[in-house]
């Protein structure tokens, strides 16, 4: 109809009404493309939005982890703090405290997650149909990142093992029923910050004198404080990723 009018008025040579023919046809086409596109867009929100919902407890298990894991790690370096007085020879440690301190500074909590998790809630495809750009780039750093960095295998260090090789088991099991991590939810573990355990002064010193026999003991847990250290840092990341990824819901 509108190309029949138009002809007409070319015909006529009806110039005023060609360009507002024109006019209106160009604005409709424009108007049409708005409207499909911004309904695209509201599609795409939407479907993202459900995304992220379905994101959300893995992501509030990590942030919740990541959280306590500064806690509980600021824990065990107190411990590792005075263990470190106590081969050194402070008089202010006890025996009972340089033992119980020397073993709860090789306590560790690490994470049950990979990058393969995030890929089974997004999807393979998923994440290229993203088009807002922070985003996109915070799901491929959590999709990414590697996780291994977070498990036993950065944190079980030589201290760990060598530490519970000399500390008497009976002592041992002993500051685990009584100072051993504690389950606040099925994510977060806590560490008591101090430890009273009911053994004989005798067996204390016994396994004091043991821990100091073995001075590399001090140098092993040097080390175990700097790969909790970068742990901590390595976290950072990926935590707020995380944290940018929940807010984007709100």
């Amino acid at each position: 109809m509108i190309f029949k009018r138009a002809v007409a008025k070319l015909r006529a040579q009806d110039w005023s009404a060609i360009a507002i023919e024109l006019m209106i046809v160009i604005v409709g086409v424009f108007v049409g493309t708005w409207v499909a596109n911004w309904n695209q867009d509201r599609v795409s929100q939407a479907e993202t939005r459900k995304m992220i919902a379905r994101m959300d407890p893995t992501l509030r298990q990590l942030t919740d982890y990541f959280r306590s894991a500064r806690t509980y790690y600021a824990t065990t370096r107190a411990y590792s703090d005075t263990a470190i007085a106590g081969w050194r020879g402070d008089p202010r440690v006890s025996d009972a405290d340089f033992v119980i301190a020397a073993y709860q500074a090789s306590q560790i909590q690490t994470l049950g997650i990979n990058g393969s998790t995030w890929s089974t809630i997004l999807g393979t495809d998923r994440l290229r149909d993203i088009e807002e750009p922070n985003l996109r780039s915070d799901l491929t750093l959590l999709m990414t990142s590697d996780y291994s960095q977070f498990d036993n295998a950065g944190l079980d260090t030589p201290y760990r093992h060598n530490v519970r090789r000399v500390i008497p088991i009976e002592i041992q099991d002993a500051i685990r029923k009584r100072c051993g991590d504690r389950h606040d939810t099925l994510a977060i573990l806590t560490l008591p910050p101090t430890c009273e355990i009911a053994i004989l002064p005798a067996e204390t010193a016994k396994a004091a004198a043991i821990l100091r026999a073995h001075p590399d003991l001090l140098e092993d847990l040097q080390w175990h404080i700097a790969a909790t250290a970068a742990f901590l840092d390595n976290i950072i990341p990926v935590e707020t990723a995380a944290l940018r990824i929940m807010r984007r819901r709100n």
